[in-house]
């Protein structure tokens, strides 16, 4: 009922940048959280940065200064600039929303994941 398609990873050198997106379509009434997480070969995913409904934010302290997490509301999608990328970044970003859909049931939903590269 929720499709979240993401898109914008790649493989990039080290110290460049790539911006991915995440659009969120469906039976929604409306997006609380908006997210992005990663996940490394052989890591647990993580929690990259997230934005709830009032544009507040939370990084985790290994992208702090580095990556922007932002939405638009109007088209139901987040961003994460990505700058300053190392290798130690090369994982699959996957992103998260929260909501609820027309008839008022809550929903979390995950993308299927854009995979980013970081190597010379």
């Amino acid at each position: 009922q929720v499709q979240l398609v993401e898109s914008g990873g790649g493989l990039v050198q080290p110290g460049g940048s790539l911006r991915l997106s995440c659009a969120a379509s469906g039976s929604i009434s409306s997006i609380y959280s908006m997210g992005w997480y990663r996940q490394a070969p052989g890591k647990q995913r993580e929690l990259v940065a997230v934005i709830n409904s009032c544009g507040n934010t939370n990084y985790a302290d290994f992208v702090k200064g580095r990556f922007t997490i932002s939405r638009d509301n109007a088209k139901n999608t987040v961003y994460l600039q990505m700058n300053s990328l190392a290798p130690e970044d090369t994982a699959v970003y996957y992103c998260r929303v929260t909501g609820a859909l027309g008839y008022g049931r809550r929903f979390t939903s995950w993308g299927q994941g854009t995979q980013v590269a970081v190597s010379s």
